[in-house]
């Protein structure tokens, strides 16, 4: 618990820190970008936010003397420091983030034998004997989910919380399969990540940025997997059931674009499922140009997603120990998921969910 509020502390001062410094280099930090398909904010941010969490779990694992997150911290600087240089120039294509990160993972495997070599498949871990594939396999998890927290990142609080929310259950894993280095490497994260939040939710004062959005899905990533590499009773579909919502909105819009729009899959757009719960759920302040109800529009967003996140974190730690049960939970969530979006869609969604003024 000491580290957990070492890392909110030292999260919330350098993000408050990095906050003033904005101000006079505001053409560097400052997303100024207001007409994106995914821009929300009514005035220029901040989107370098993931210094303060970077520096919040460094200093805390730092205190704590744990050398193996030690490591984990220096592997995730290709993923993180790219990020934060497309941030500050945005200059880093995404191909480039990706390949940063799967530079990270590569590092993590290598240092931390964090490499996914079973699935409790059939046909899959037979595969996963063999450590090339089980190598790809694991850069293709790691970049993946990186990539899909930040897409997720579209509004205030929405990435950040769904995080802690991942790392909480992690956290609840790991104690009960008896890994206290897990878990006390969740508890860093979730409490970094608290420090930055205070700052960034309601009102948005700093984003999360790619440095942040990157450095967290390797963080996520690295802990799920390392968690099973570790504990052969935790099953391998518990890290992909936590992560899901992002997984699964990632795999979605990749659908969406080639298959129904007929666009690269690169392309942004403003209908993701967050988008659309915005424009067509939150109505209260639908049409308003008022930058003070933007902004709380734009808060009112996120605890919906949050409750998606939860619904599939929450069976993952109930049947953490089950791969029936946690494959059999994946296909209802997207099932679900597809349901939801289908219907948001098409201007159907239940009366109970659209808030009104």
């Amino acid at each position: 618990m000491a580290s957990f509020v070492a890392a909110l502390g030292v999260a919330w001062f350098f993000t408050l820190l990095v906050l003033r410094v904005s101000k006079r280099f505001a053409h560097l930090t400052n997303d100024h970008d207001l007409d994106g398909p995914q821009k929300i904010h009514a005035s220029p941010v901040p989107r370098v936010g993931g210094v303060g969490i970077f520096l919040g779990c460094l200093v805390a694992i730092g205190l704590a003397g744990e050398r193996s997150g030690g490591w984990l911290m220096a592997c995730a600087i290709p993923a993180f420091g790219t990020g934060l240089w497309e941030d500050l120039t945005k200059r880093i294509s995404p191909r480039m983030r990706l390949t940063a990160t799967a530079v990270s993972a590569l590092a993590a495997g290598y240092l931390l034998g964090a490499l996914l070599k079973r699935a409790d498949l059939w046909g899959l871990d037979w595969l996963l004997t063999f450590t090339p594939l089980a190598v790809l396999l694991t850069v293709l998890a790691v970049a993946g989910i990186a990539n899909a927290i930040n897409i997720i990142d579209g509004f205030n609080g929405l990435a950040s919380m769904c995080v802690v929310i991942m790392l909480a259950g992690i956290a609840y894993v790991a104690q009960a399969a008896g890994d206290p280095l897990v878990f006390r490497l969740a508890l860093v994260g979730a409490g970094a990540v608290l420090g930055f939040f205070l700052w960034n939710y309601p009102a948005g004062y700093i984003f999360l940025g790619d440095g942040g959005a990157y450095f967290l899905g390797f963080y996520v990533a690295e802990l799920g997997i390392l968690l099973i590499t570790r504990n052969p009773t935790v099953s391998p579909l518990f890290p992909l059931l936590v992560c899901i919502y992002p997984v699964f909105e990632t795999l979605f819009s990749i659908y969406r674009r080639i298959v129904v729009r007929g666009r690269s899959p690169s392309m942004p757009d403003g209908i993701h499922l967050h988008s659309l719960v915005f424009k067509r759920l939150v109505r209260w302040a639908v049409g308003s140009s008022d930058a003070r109800l933007r902004t709380r529009r734009n808060s009112m967003t996120s605890p919906y997603l949050w409750v998606l996140c939860m619904l599939s974190v929450f069976p993952a730690v109930l049947c953490w120990d089950s791969t029936e049960w946690l494959l059999a939970f994946l296909l209802l969530f997207s099932t679900g998921y597809v349901l939801l979006y289908s219907r948001i869609v098409r201007f159907k969604t239940p009366r109970w969910m659209i808030l009104r003024r």
